[in-house]
């Protein structure tokens, strides 16, 4: 068990904690959640070691072994597989043991030493860190490789594998999410499932936190404030606390607009589009958590596009990669306007070659790669991130893009982001990488795109601000592409979802908890029995295989516009007949100095309705022929 009794911190001038009292008992699994600088990362320092309280008292277990992920290690010879081993401490003291024992010749020493090992189930060790490295995306090659060789996003996925490793009682995993995809994760909260001792997790992925976590530590106005259940039943509580205040009410009212508007575009398939059913449910939550972000300091939506083209992107047969090596081969890809299309798949599988083919940074290789004239497209990346000047300012960034604005809309614009005040003329350099996402963000925001291409935007964005970016998003009214591995956002935002896997480009007809399932039943399979590349998946086999779907996909692409024409068609007719039958509703229009004004909108009224009947019967056969062909491709 671990106790904090009446605990107060302070890091520099800084009182992070006053008073605080948290209970954590074995077996539970705790969320830590609250707003950026509030004390989180401290409040593992304090169980670590690594700080000491400036009053109040803490308790951990006795003789407890305690892991947690190493942020800066150096770079080591050993392989990566050595270099996880050596996590497992008494394993490491037992073969020192032996190794002493067999310098010496001392037999009796041997066979304990042995004996400790074996009491340990050491003789599995290696087998048991190749499963988590397997786990973590590692191949059998990149697991014999140097630790030296790998780069700094593989070298915490390393020491995430090296803390699982540990035979610990309590585990203290801070945002070890960050440089996973979503493969990993979803192997990750798997794993942690499993887990028997404390753990305490600090995340901003909602999902990730509901899946793994029993219980929600909230760390707000210098307290721990505890919760039995995972971050969804967290966020439930304090909205049923904060629901009765007037200013949490304006705001979710505002938000459920929002998600209302975009769940409008489903209103005759929802029964038909597993998509449609996960957003109905998603407005169906955010009833429940938008009081819980009525503090939150980010407030911003998209600019409608100045133009919409019908079709943004054809891809037709490409071929994309890097040099002589083709990453994506015979891929297909229209992008209709308002289309919404979430990128599935293993990190490595191409994802990002595919965003960087559509925004143009690549050229196909073979194929083409049509462009409609009036495309306007933003693009949201890490590199972006990375390459902000650090002597400039927000405000001095914003005004170097759009010199044409004036300073005072432009600090406006950046309070939504929470750059307000003296925020906005700071240097960038000594932003964190959160913020400094932020910006670029809100760079993108004011280019009013009609085709918004976002990888992993949300890496290092706190929880308030991923649930502003949510909201934002499904307010945006052009098309959208998105890789992230945050399913919260995934599932909010997107129609559609493709899976990128084995070089090519499909429609992945499932939702995301299809997609979690089928990721561990293969996981699963690869283990019982490896499978072999065979010559009918190489790069030619895949581009032939993909022209000979090439007119069927191009059909079901032509189809499933029509449907989408047929829709949007639908609700603005369905807007007439309604602003005419809101006129009708006028009493004032019943007397006989108005009776050709009322004939005329009764015409309308029908003539609205025939409208209508005759849409509906279209879309009801095109969606009908567009069931047919997903069916065939299916098969």
């Amino acid at each position: 068990m671990i106790r904090l009794t009446h605990v107060t911190l302070r890091r520099g001038l800084r009182l992070l904690l006053d008073g605080a009292d948290l209970t954590v008992h074995s077996g539970q699994r705790v969320g830590v959640v609250g707003a950026n600088g509030v004390g989180k990362t401290s409040l593992f320092g304090i169980l670590l070691g690594d700080y000491q309280v400036d009053s109040g008292d803490v308790e951990m277990p006795v003789h407890a072994e305690i892991a947690s992920v190493a942020q800066e290690v150096d770079a080591a010879s050993i392989s990566a597989l050595d270099y996880v081993v050596a996590g497992d401490r008494a394993l490491v003291q037992a073969r020192a043991q032996l190794s002493k024992a067999e310098s010496a010749g001392d037999g009796n020493k041997l066979a304990l030493a042995h004996d400790a090992i074996e009491r340990i189930d050491g003789y599995t060790a290696d087998s048991r860190a190749a499963q988590l490295l397997a786990g973590l995306g590692f191949s059998e090659a990149e697991q014999a490789a140097s630790f030296s060789d790998f780069s700094g996003g593989w070298r915490m996925r390393l020491n995430l594998a090296r803390a699982l490793m540990c035979r610990s009682d309590i585990l203290l995993l801070d945002e070890p999410t960050n440089h996973l995809d979503l493969d990993a994760i979803i192997w990750l909260e798997n794993w942690l499932k499993r887990y028997d001792g404390i753990l305490l997790l600090i995340s901003h992925d909602r999902d990730f936190l509901d899946a793994v976590c029993t219980h929600s530590v909230h760390i707000e106005h210098l307290k721990l404030n505890h919760y039995t259940g995972n971050y969804s039943a967290f966020e439930k509580m304090r909205a049923e606390r904060l629901a009765g205040q007037q200013a949490a009410y304006v705001k979710q009212q505002r938000d459920i607009a929002h998600m209302q508007k975009f769940v409008e575009r489903f209103r005759y398939k929802a029964s038909k589009a597993r998509q449609a059913q996960s957003r109905l449910k998603s407005l169906e939550r955010l009833e429940l958590i938008a009081p819980a972000h009525v503090d939150s300091p980010f407030k911003f939506s998209f600019k409608q596009p100045e133009k919409m083209p019908a079709q943004l992107i054809s891809v037709q047969d490409a071929d994309f990669g890097y040099t002589e090596t083709s990453v994506l081969a015979g891929v297909n890809l229209n992008i209709m306007a308002g289309e919404r299309i979430g990128l599935l798949g293993a990190n490595g599988a191409g994802k990002s070659t595919l965003i960087k083919s559509l925004v143009g940074e690549l050229t196909p290789m073979q194929g083409r790669v049509e462009r409609a004239r009036e495309l306007r497209v933003a693009y949201f990346a890490q590199h972006q991130v990375e390459q902000l000047r650090a002597d400039e300012s927000p405000l001095s960034f914003l005004k170097r893009l759009h010199p044409d604005t004036t300073e005072r809309e432009l600090r406006s614009f950046l309070g939504g982001f929470d750059f307000a005040g003296d925020a906005a003329l700071a240097p960038i350099g000594p932003l964190s990488g959160g913020e400094k996402a932020r910006l670029v963000l809100a760079a993108i925001i004011r280019e009013k795109p009609n085709l918004l291409l976002l990888d992993e935007p949300t890496n290092h964005l706190d929880l308030e601000m991923r649930h502003a970016l949510g909201i934002a998003l499904q307010g945006f009214e052009g098309a959208l592409v998105v890789v992230s591995h945050d399913r919260h956002l995934l599932q909010s935002v997107s129609d559609e979802l493709k899976l990128v896997h084995g070089g090519m480009v499909d429609e992945y007809k499932g939702d995301l908890n299809d997609y979690a399932r089928w990721l561990l039943q293969s996981r699963a399979e690869s283990v019982q029995q490896p499978v072999q590349e065979s010559a009918d998946n190489s790069a030619q086999s895949r581009r032939e295989r993909k022209r000979r779907e090439a007119d069927a996909r191009n059909r079901l692409s032509k189809v499933r516009a029509e449907v989408k024409k047929l829709e949007d068609e639908l609700e603005v007719a369905e807007a007439e007949l309604e602003e005419t039958e809101s006129r009708l509703g006028d009493q004032d229009l019943y007397t006989e100095e108005r009776k050709t004004e009322l004939l005329e909108l009764l015409e309308q009224q029908a003539s609205f309705k025939k409208r209508i009947d005759e849409k509906e019967s279209r879309w009801i056969d095109a969606s009908e022929q567009l069931e047919r062909l997903q069916r065939q491709e299916a098969s």
